[in-house]
């Protein structure tokens, strides 16, 4: 919680906002230019080191509350484990906060705020239930697992390395690890989720809501990798 309060005062003081819509949208990497002025700046380091931090400490509990790394979502429909109601309860509470924030940004996402408004009524029908904590927390970390490198993509930015090899490197590794954890293992959690019997209907109708926005963030990631390369091509050949 310390953490959370802390993340909360910084992004009140330095009100940058790395969200993934303004990093995956191709008009956005075409008009934004970065003035390198020979060091990074606080306001993006602070920011981008906090979500690290939470981000990272997300996919750490998840980790840990996995019950069976041989079948990561056994048991299914099941009551949920007091670990697992710990790493669900604090990144509700992230999530709220996080919410809260974005509602104060100059532009407001609609697919960013969708995404919240759907993790935060399913974890918190799951918390109000105590079931599904092994699909939950699999799904916690499934979405949280490309976060770092998306950060990474942002220093490299920040640090002058914008349209280098470097960071063509981080942008597709980025996309990859993206693309296969929501669009690959993604659709089979989903489906377990809502096959199950036992999970809540709430729950299920979530389930297929962090999928649509997960399937539409990935149509522009596409798209920013695709523009990227174009433009990679277009500037040897010049």
């Amino acid at each position: 919680m310390l953490l959370l309060v802390v993340q909360a005062v910084q992004r009140h003081i330095f009100p940058v906002r790395l969200t993934k819509d303004n990093v995956m949208d191709d008009e956005y990497e075409k008009s934004q230019e970065l003035n390198f002025q020979g060091c990074i700046s606080s306001e993006a380091l602070k920011e981008t080191n906090g979500g690290l931090h939470c981000e990272m400490g997300c996919v750490c509990l998840a980790s840990f509350s996995v019950e069976d790394w041989r079948c990561p979502v056994c048991p299914l429909g099941s009551k949920s484990s007091p670990w697992q109601m710990q790493t669900l309860a604090m990144t509700l509470s992230y999530l709220i906060y996080d919410f809260l924030c974005c509602l104060f940004d100059n532009h407001i996402s609609l697919d960013n705020s969708v995404h919240h408004i759907v993790s935060i009524v399913g974890i918190g029908a799951g918390l109000v239930y105590e079931m599904c904590g092994s699909e939950m927390v699999v799904a916690l970390w499934l979405t949280e697992i490309s976060s770092p490198f998306l950060h990474i993509r942002e220093l490299l930015k920040e640090l002058g390395y914008k349209d280098t090899d470097l960071n063509l490197i981080a942008d597709i590794t980025f996309a990859v690890v993206f693309s296969v954890a929501r669009m690959v293992v993604g659709p089979y959690l989903m489906y377990v989720t809502v096959m199950s019997d036992n999970n809540p209907l709430l729950v299920k109708a979530m389930a297929v809501g962090l999928q649509a926005v997960s399937a539409f963030w990935f149509y522009k990631i596409v798209r920013m990798v695709r523009y990227k390369l174009l433009k990679r091509k277009g500037t040897k050949k010049a």
